[in-house]
């Protein structure tokens, strides 16, 4: 087993507030197979239990500033090219369709990052980082769009955006693309009649195989978030719906051949890449009197001021009054949270409103799911531990939260929900999916069906919101459309 005084960290949940649509109310379904790491193959049923949410408003400092506020990240084999690995970071969280007159651009004065680590040193080896620039082709009226748009180059598209993406790699940036368009939020069925078209546009094929979008989005997470009302009214009356079903986010999405994220370069020897999105801005902002555009100005070093890797860590697992620094850290520096890890605090309260026993301390088990991948040594299978890398250094691989990948796992063509839990290694906490249920799963991981002779009720426990209320693509960039702000 991973001993728990190693250096390790946490993970990251975060939550959403607003009700929305409900989108399956759904009280029992039957037979989840239980998991192939050693924790036996019955079949149960599944009972709606208490859940998490994902990484929406889970931090007092995100909570004031969405634009900065990662909500979710992805880390996946395309299911379209087996060679090529697809990353998914979405900010901005409960984008209201209809929420104009400015709509929900991303920020100018921030970085948007998704960081690789593939030595799992727990440091970045690549960071693919995304900055934006706006723009109004007519100041003088409040209208995002001032006729019907059917283009990206459309002069009816008032506010425009566009980005640069670049990689950096040892200390060096490279600009990978620049001045990019970025899908607008669809404001509607009159001013984007054909908002599909947008979105096509908007997506790029860059030198060397890559694929870059950014844009709208629907919020591809799908959970029950009514948990925050004492774990769904202490008595499951509250559970089933949907919270985020209707809503958007802002996402960029980056697809790689697996060989540029591989540890020099081989992804059969070195498959295994740790995934974690970070958001920096300025450490001083201000607002000049005498600047005639109104808009903030900022200075100063970089700061890191939102950070995610896994779902449901910062949100859940980080206490309130730990949330801002977990955003601020960065993995290397994990050792400070693993108390939150080895004795979850929502397994106590599990215990004490559902009277289901929190599993016994301190949970090597979740150590090994979210500080330092699963191997044999651990949960009973090679799958993402950075040892297997077989370029890696030993001595440098420290334990730290990250989403971890294992590039050489080929994706699956009917995805199992449930993940490794379900016995489908090409999913969660295999990487991450946008189909990975990851509230059932990191519930029954919190109540220990990962543990050896975890009770039959464990391994069904869920949120009965088992999918997204709308189907996601089956070529990149994958997520759904955005919801219409007509509806």
């Amino acid at each position: 087993m991973i001993e728990p005084d190693s250096t390790g960290g946490a993970r990251r949940p975060r939550a959403r507030s607003r009700t929305r649509p409900a989108r399956r109310g759904i009280a029992g379904i039957a037979g989840i197979a239980a998991v192939t790491l050693g924790v036996g193959s019955a079949l149960v049923a599944l009972t709606p239990a208490a859940s998490t949410a994902s990484s929406h408003r889970e931090a007092p400092l995100v909570a004031t500033d969405p634009t900065i506020d990662n909500t979710d990240t992805y880390a996946f084999v395309s299911p379209d090219d087996k060679n090529s690995v697809t990353l998914v970071a979405n900010w901005v969280p409960f984008e209201e369709p209809a929420g104009g007159p400015n709509f929900y651009p991303f920020a100018n004065d921030a970085q948007y990052d998704i960081n690789i680590d593939n030595d799992g040193d727990s440091k970045p080896d690549l960071i693919y980082r995304w900055t934006f620039s706006s723009s109004y082709k007519n100041p003088n009226t409040f209208l995002y769009n001032t006729g019907v748009v059917t283009s990206l180059d459309d002069p009816d598209l008032n506010f425009t955006q566009t980005y640069r993406l670049e990689v950096v790699s040892k200390g060096k940036s490279t600009v990978l693309a620049d001045k990019v368009p970025v899908a607008p939020s669809n404001v509607g069925q009159a001013s984007m009649p054909n908002y599909a078209t947008l979105r096509n546009q908007s997506v790029r094929t860059l030198p060397g195989g890559l694929k870059t979008f950014a844009g709208q989005a629907d919020d591809p997470f799908f959970l029950d978030l009514r948990v925050f009302d004492l774990l769904y009214g202490a008595n499951l009356s509250e559970i089933g719906k949907d919270t985020v079903a209707g809503y958007n986010v802002n996402s960029v999405v980056l697809q790689v051949p697996a060989t540029q994220l591989a540890l020099k370069g081989d992804a059969g020897r070195n498959p295994v890449i740790g995934v974690w999105s970070t958001t920096q801005r300025r450490s001083t902002t201000m607002v000049s009197p005498t600047n005639s555009s109104g808009r903030a100005m900022g200075f100063g070093q970089w700061s890191q001021v939102s950070r995610l890797g896994s779902p449901l860590v910062n949100e859940v697992v980080i206490p309130v009054g730990q949330k801002d620094r977990f955003n601020a850290s960065t993995p290397s520096r994990d050792a400070q949270f693993l108390k939150y890890v080895t004795d979850p605090e929502l397994a106590r309260l599990i215990q004490g409103i559902y009277k289901i026993p929190a599993p016994k301390t301190p949970r090597n088990d979740l150590v090994a799911v979210f500080l330092t991948g699963i191997s044999k040594g651990n949960l009973g299978v090679d799958l993402t531990s950075p040892t297997l890398n077989k370029d890696a250094d030993p001595r440098d691989i420290a334990p730290s939260e990250q989403l971890r990948l294992n590039m050489s796992v080929p994706p699956t063509a009917s995805p199992n929900r449930l993940g490794v839990v379900g016995g489908d290694v090409a999913g969660f906490p295999n990487g991450r999916r946008l189909t990975d249920d990851v509230v059932d799963i990191e519930i029954q991981a919190v109540e220990g069906v990962l543990l050896p002779n975890a009770p039959a009720a464990v391994k069904g426990l869920g949120d009965a919101v088992n999918a997204n209320n709308l189907p996601f693509l089956s070529t990149f960039p994958y997520l759904a459309l955005p919801t219409s702000g007509s509806r």
